[in-house]
């Protein structure tokens, strides 16, 4: 039981990550050392697996697909997904970049323990590493769509792409969901939406239903992402461990690159370039990118990016030390 409660808190961790965008849930399992067994567990889910279950062979049905180990981890996204969703869309509007700034000192300090897990670094391992950042710092500097894009196969396309990049560590699906154009869409509104209809249900309010045309439609769009994420995840995760299988030290040298170079998506120290001559759905401008800069006085402000950075860089530090105890 205490390990499953542990796994559960696991995977609130990921859903949180998945939750910032430039943040990955797969950064998170790495760090946590559940990585592997998140990926060979998500392979696990393919026609064998469906094949026990229909023939009413649970047990090995559970043993195949590490069944306790996958429903803590996805229990845990689950829960941090519907209960953090609100809050951060609070804290990302009013503080972003204290919260940039904690996951920024989160991901940096989790570089060095993800490097540790490659047992030669020899110069091709050093040159996956590089290609890996080249990657991930090509990424960080698009620009995201102009416009959000409700077509139903896009829709799909956002949910089989986004979750590549919540479990790739350092490329984030949530920012992959923005240059795509759709991260407040779906990970916010679509999310949101849901709450609300659940809400309706259980109070009996069904004329707020019938009245609000959009909580339909965003419905809609958050069962045809979840659909795209399912295929997505069950393919991407049977490619991840055939490659870990294979090449091991120059994957995660590869992802350890792709975390180092997601650190720029994060910066928290970056205003926002706007096109006043646009404007998003709120009647806003439309956000075209990002000027990153480091201050040239420190404000107080600076003063409390900087410790929620150090924050973050400790939370690994303890977790890490914490992990080595109880294995010692």
């Amino acid at each position: 039981m205490f390990r499953f409660i542990i796994l559960i808190l696991k995977g609130i961790a990921m859903g949180a990550a998945n939750v910032i965008p430039g943040v990955s849930g797969g950064t998170i399992a790495l760090i946590t050392n559940i990585y592997e067994d998140f990926i060979n567990a998500l392979k696990s889910c393919n026609g064998t697996a469906i094949k026990l279950l229909l023939t009413g062979q649970f047990k090995e049905f559970s043993n195949h697909i590490n069944l306790p180990f996958l429903a803590a981890i996805l229990l845990g996204i689950v829960i941090s997904i519907f209960s953090i969703a609100k809050l951060f869309e609070f804290l990302l509007e009013k503080h972003p970049p204290q919260i940039w700034a904690f996951f920024f000192g989160l991901v940096l300090a989790s570089v060095y323990y993800i490097a540790k897990t490659v047992s030669n670094w020899n110069w091709k391992n050093i040159l996956t590493l590089l290609i890996g950042t080249a990657i991930a710092l090509a990424i960080s500097f698009l620009n995201p769509a102009p416009v959000e894009n409700t077509n139903y196969l896009f829709i799909f396309i956002c949910g089989v792409i986004g979750i590549c990049g919540m479990i790739l560590p350092g490329l984030s699906g949530s920012y992959i969901l923005m240059l795509m154009g759709n991260y407040q869409l779906l990970m916010v509104t679509s999310i949101n939406s849901l709450f609300d209809f659940l809400k309706a249900i259980s109070t009996g309010n069904w004329n707020e239903l019938s009245t609000h045309q959009e909580i339909s439609n965003h419905l809609i769009y958050f069962i045809l992402f979840l659909i795209g994420s399912v295929i997505g995840i069950i393919a991407f995760s049977h490619f991840i461990a055939w490659i870990l299988k294979r090449y091991h030290d120059a994957t995660l040298a590869l992802l350890t690159g792709f975390v180092f170079g997601s650190l720029s998506i994060i910066w928290p120290w970056k205003k926002e370039l706007v096109q006043n001559d646009q404007l998003d759905r709120h009647g806003e401008p439309m956000l075209i990118g990002y000027q990153r800069y480091l201050p040239e006085i420190l404000t107080s402000s600076d003063v409390w990016i900087i410790a929620c950075m150090l924050l973050g860089i400790t939370s690994i530090v303890l977790i890490e030390f914490l992990a080595n105890k109880s294995k010692a």
